[in-house]
Parts: C-alpha cells; sequence; structure tokens
C-alpha cells in the first residue's frame, strides 16, 4: 500500500512514517500543502492522511481540490480541534474520516485498512443500477439523475449505495456506521447525519425530490 503524509510537525510525520512502516506499508512523507497538491496529481496512492493546518494550502482547500478529479482514494484528517463545525467541513471537502490529536497509532492503522478495504470493494455483478431516476454505474461509481452528472465523496456514495440495496427496509444508523467504517468507531450519528444531509443536498433539492426518508429514533430508507 501507498500512503502520502502530509502533516508539518515533523515529529509527528515521523512517528506516523515508522508506524507505517513497520506494517510494511511504503511512505511518502510531506510538510507543505503546496508541494502536497502537486504531488497529489502527479502520483496515485491508496489512502491520503492530512492535517488541516498547514503551510501553503490548508487541508480543506488541498482535500477540496483533490476531489475535483479524485474521488476514489480515502483520505483521513487530522487536526488538533474536536469541534463539531470542523468534521462538518473537514466531511464536506471529501474527507473520509477524521483524527483528532492526540490519537492512538493503532487506530490510524485500523482505519486505514477499514478505508482501503471499502475503497476497493466494487459490485460486478449489476453494473448499471437504476433507482426512480438516479442511475448509477457501479464500474465507475458515478451517480447521475436527469442526465445530470452528481459528484459524491466515496462515503456518499457508499451511504446512498447501501439505502438503494437495502429497497425501502429501514437502515439504522448504526448499521450505516458499520457499514462504512467497520466496528472501529463508535457509533456517531452526527456524522451520519451530516452525510445524509450532504447527499439530500446533491440528489434531492437541485431535483425537488425527497428520496431519502427518515424514520426519527430508527434510521432511514430510501423510497
Amino acid at each position: 500500500m501507498n500512503i502520502l503524509i502530509i502533516e508539518d510537525d515533523h515529529t509527528l510525520n515521523q512517528n506516523i512514517s515508522e508506524a507505517l512502516q513497520a506494517e510494511a506499508m511504503n511512505v511518502t512523507s510531506l510538510y507543505d500543502g503546496l508541494l502536497a497538491e502537486r504531488t497529489l496529481k502527479r502520483n496515485i496512492f491508496d489512502c491520503v492522511i492530512m492535517d488541516i493546518n498547514l503551510p501553503g494550502k490548508n487541508g480543506f482547500d488541498l482535500c477540496k481540490d483533490f476531489r475535483q478529479y479524485n474521488t476514489k482514494t480515502p483520505v483521513i484528517m487530522l487536526t488538533a480541534f474536536a469541534e463539531l463545525d470542523d468534521k462538518v467541513q473537514g466531511f464536506n471537502c471529501g474527507a473520509d474520516d477524521y483524527l483528532t490529536k492526540p490519537f492512538y497509532m493503532r487506530e490510524l492503522l485500523l482505519r486505514i485498512h477499514s478505508l482501503i478495504k471499502r475503497s476497493n470493494n466494487t459490485t460486478t455483478q449489476n453494473t448499471i443500477i437504476t433507482v426512480d431516476d438516479i442511475v448509477i454505474d457501479t464500474k465507475t461509481k458515478s451517480v447521475t439523475r436527469q442526465g445530470q452528472s452528481i459528484s459524491l465523496t466515496p462515503r456518499e456514495y457508499q451511504i446512498l449505495m447501501k439505502l438503494i440495496e437495502n429497497k425501502g427496509e429501514l437502515v439504522s444508523k448504526k448499521d450505516l456506521i458499520k457499514e462504512i467504517w467497520g466496528n472501529i468507531l463508535e457509533a456517531n450519528t452526527n456524522t451520519i447525519e451530516v452525510y445524509i444531509n450532504f447527499l439530500r443536498n446533491k440528489i434531492e433539492k437541485p431535483f425537488e425530490k425527497q428520496n431519502i426518508k427518515t424514520k426519527v429514533g430508527y434510521g432511514y430508507y430510501f423510497e
């Protein structure tokens, strides 16, 4: 696995690098947002770990621009802040996961493995799925509605697919978290609510549709 670390704290960058290399991962370490931007355009990585507060270009802007041409590579954001607004902004920029410093290296490793596994887990039986006027190509993971292309982050795509695959049956917030992030995270309902809101803003509101239904206290289903 090829991992890119973008962290301007040299000690933390080195500690992460050593932990990943001990797991037989190939690591590239960078300390500047602008250099990272050029590197991301020239190379392909299995996972990107980036700090938010970076010199040159901050992690929010870096991730947002990265998602303009790469929606598949998992991104884990690191920050010293634990505010919900920061997490929402990070997810909105296209991040797949979020770790607040300080953190255990073992937890980071588990999240990397989980995200890469889910990123590589593609559905091969049906390449085209049509639901209402939404068309999903599972091979390219592209989504269109009424002929208009909809750009979804990997996690948004996975949540949409989970809801659609359940064919109208209720999916709990806990099950969504387990499906997308595995068993390594505690059920954070705020995170799922944020993603559901993102999905609604992208696949419903512009088309005056209401497919994602909420059953308060239980979860969501796709109608």
